[in-house]
């Protein structure tokens, strides 16, 4: 295949790297992706300046730019060539439960399929950073196996892997989003009170069975489905009569 990579942390970060050279061992890969760190950038698109490609080495491209932007730009007449798949990572750090609305990895996937490829983003859950090499092995042996898993044309494939050696690594368990507390409180700049760093995420809170955060706490590899259309479909008749009572009154 041939395979569209992407990132929020960076072109020349280790995920990426490691990412690129595991599937490149049976694939063309192609590398569209930020300068420099846009982690936490979600979806959002350039659209106030051009964009600029630069060319750092043969199908190694870097843009000052968000994830969204690099993977929408790359399928969007900047690459001249039919990409048969997106995978965007190895991001350094987990992309578990409702880190996925944040987060620029998990969007760059998205925008992928937004724009009719499969795609896949992939995440070492860890701040450590020490096993890349695991996350490598695990997106290469899916990959090689995605034609056989009939998904349907609105889904993402959110995958985390536990920081450990592989044979560590206990098996694949399909997972759904857990979710975190309310994020810690925002932060007052040491040299200057007038600045605030934004907290960090919450602790876990729903990370029981079947959760990703359950998944990657005993060390199994999660994969999360996710969908693009976020209609809450169960409330539409609760708000249908909300509104007839506004009506009415």
């Amino acid at each position: 295949m041939k395979i569209l990579v992407s990132n929020d942390d960076g072109y020349q970060a280790q995920g990426i790297i490691e990412l690129s050279q595991s599937l490149a061992q049976e694939h063309e890969v192609i590398i569209v992706a930020p300068s420099e760190n846009k982690s936490a950038t979600s979806s959002s698109l350039t659209l106030d300046k051009p964009l600029r490609p630069v060319k750092i080495s043969n199908n190694v491209y870097c843009i000052d730019a968000t994830p969204s932007d690099c993977v929408h730009l790359a399928l969007c007449g900047f690459l001249n060539e039919e990409i048969d798949l997106v995978v965007t990572g190895i991001n350094f750090g987990a992309n578990l439960g409702d880190d996925v609305i944040y987060s620029g990895t998990v969007a760059g996937a998205i925008e992928g399929r937004f724009l009719g490829l499969p795609s896949v983003s992939i995440s070492l859950a860890s701040w450590r950073g020490q096993h890349f090499k695991t996350a490598g092995i695990v997106i290469r042996q899916l990959i090689n196996q995605i034609s056989h898993a009939h998904l349907s044309y609105d889904t993402v494939l959110n995958i985390n892997v536990p920081d450990v050696i592989f044979s560590d690594i206990k098996g694949f368990q399909t997972t759904r989003l857990g979710k975190r507390h309310m994020s810690e409180q925002s932060v007052i700049d040491k040299n200057d009170s007038s600045l605030y760093w934004i907290g960090e995420n919450g602790k876990e809170d729903d990370n029981g069975v079947g959760t990703d955060f359950h998944a990657i706490t005993n060390h199994y590899v999660s994969i999360t489905p996710l969908q693009i259309d976020l209609t809450k479909y169960n409330e539409i008749n609760t708000v249908s009569t909300w509104l007839n009572q506004i009506i009415t009154t």
